[in-house]
């Protein structure tokens, strides 16, 4: 089942994605070289309260942060601490979401700790985390009425294997994690692969007040993982770095409404030939 929206429920959960696209600024800001993921955690958490939000991933399956900090090789969920000392260079995943009157928004983005200067950062790490984002808005960009759900997982797949690899062989488009269906709660049907499984068929089709949390997942080898004992952390099996890049968003009347962006997507969208829905709290 398919939760669909309505115009009002999209303009909630609307303004949960501007908290998530506040919270992503402020954490981005503290990833400096000396900080640990628990101080990108705690200002998740500032943030969300200063916004009068409710955090999705906390007590989520037990999960003990506010957001996920993933670090080089770890593709997703690593769960913030103390420990984890964030170092210049590093490629570190923050993943947050945030509840505002019931409705949820998630979004991810991927950042090199010490900014993002590609003459200071190795040209497959910086092609890794471009390649990742752009499939990201290639998917986005196929969120179009009349379209099924495998149109989007084609987009994605269909961008990435277009570039140039890497040197190791190909991208490993992460198996079996994927983006989610949206809404009342933060997981929901329908779940999408970044590549086309035949087997799955062609899903439902794409009407307006669909919505979906669409999240690439790219390592510079394999799309094999594993789990660590904390029954969270997942690790790409060949030790390589991943990218994960996501947001939220609705399908309406007037085509694709990125929740989870300051500007709705509109500037990305437009250069990718689609026009972004106007924003319902502009």
């Amino acid at each position: 089942m398919v939760e669909i929206k309505t115009p009002e429920q999209i303009a909630r959960m609307r303004a949960a994605g501007l908290v998530v696209a506040e919270m992503h600024r402020r954490c981005a800001e503290a990833a400096v070289p000396g900080a640990t993921t628990a101080d990108l955690d705690r200002v998740a958490a500032r943030t969300l309260a200063d916004h009068g939000a409710k955090p999705n991933f906390l007590g989520y399956g037990g999960f003990t942060g506010n957001i996920c900090t993933s670090v080089n090789d770890v593709v997703v969920h690593g769960i913030p601490d103390e420990k984890t000392v964030l170092k210049d260079g590093d490629l570190l995943s923050i993943d947050a979401g945030a509840i505002v009157d019931g409705w949820h928004a998630d979004a991810a983005i991927t950042i090199f700790v010490g900014g993002d200067a590609d003459t200071e950062r190795p040209a497959r790490l910086t092609a890794l985390n471009k390649v990742t984002e752009d499939s990201l808005w290639a998917g986005i960009a196929a969120m179009r009425k009349g379209n099924r759900l495998v149109d989007v997982s084609r987009a994605i797949e269909s961008h990435i294997r277009r570039q140039p690899q890497p040197a190791s062989g190909k991208y490993g488009i992460v198996e079996g994690y994927g983006g989610h269906g949206i809404g009342s709660e933060m997981h929901m049907d329908p779940h999408l692969l970044n590549y086309v499984d035949r087997r799955r068929g062609r899903g439902p089709k794409l009407v307006p007040g669909f919505c979906l949390a669409i999240e690439p997942m790219l390592t510079l080898g394999t799309p094999k993982t594993h789990v660590l004992a904390d029954e969270w952390t997942v690790k790409s099996n060949d030790g390589t770095w991943a990218s994960h890049w996501e947001h939220s968003v609705a399908l309406t009347e007037e085509g694709p409404l990125v929740l989870t962006a300051v500007d709705g997507g509109r500037a990305r969208l437009a250069a990718l030939g689609v026009t972004a829905a106007p924003d319902p709290l502009a």
